[in-house]
């Protein structure tokens, strides 16, 4: 009968985990978590940048160039990328056919993308850019030049 209850003393010890085994697993799990996260986050950074290189190059050119042949010239940058939606006041009302674009969305970080014509790249066009994550104007911006 002792020996019974040894035995089942034994069975009972080895049937669960110890804290320093569950510990074990937690933290393995944690470092396996944050390689993942920091190796994702490469990856979705990868992939605003491309998002915002695919607006300033290729998305909003058609509406810019539509723009110029009926207006005669890229809008202004005090005017900037607004008269893709609303007509400009004074002279220019006239000849707008717009709206040239259904909307003017914002970068992938959520910032109004810059515009400037004539450019400081593009001088005899205009500049369209996006100063990225670090809202900097710096040697990262993601423009069509």
């Amino acid at each position: 009968m002792e020996m019974n209850r040894q035995e089942k003393n034994r069975t009972r010890r080895r049937a669960g985990f110890s804290l320093m085994e569950i510990l074990l697993a937690i933290a393995l799990m944690g470092i396996i978590m944050s390689v993942l996260v920091v190796g994702f986050g490469d990856v979705l950074g990868a992939n605003e940048k491309k998002a915002a290189e695919m607006f300033v190059k290729h998305s909003v050119k058609p509406s810019l160039t539509r723009y110029r042949m009926d207006m005669g010239s890229y809008p202004s940058s005090a005017e900037g990328l607004a008269v893709l939606l609303n007509a400009p006041s004074g002279d220019k009302a006239s000849r707008w056919s717009g709206p040239y674009v259904d909307e003017l969305p914002n970068d992938p970080w959520g910032n109004p993308y810059q515009y400037a014509c004539p450019g400081v790249h593009n001088t005899k066009g205009y500049d369209l850019w996006s100063q990225g994550q670090d809202l900097q104007s710096t040697e990262d911006d993601i423009g069509n030049w």
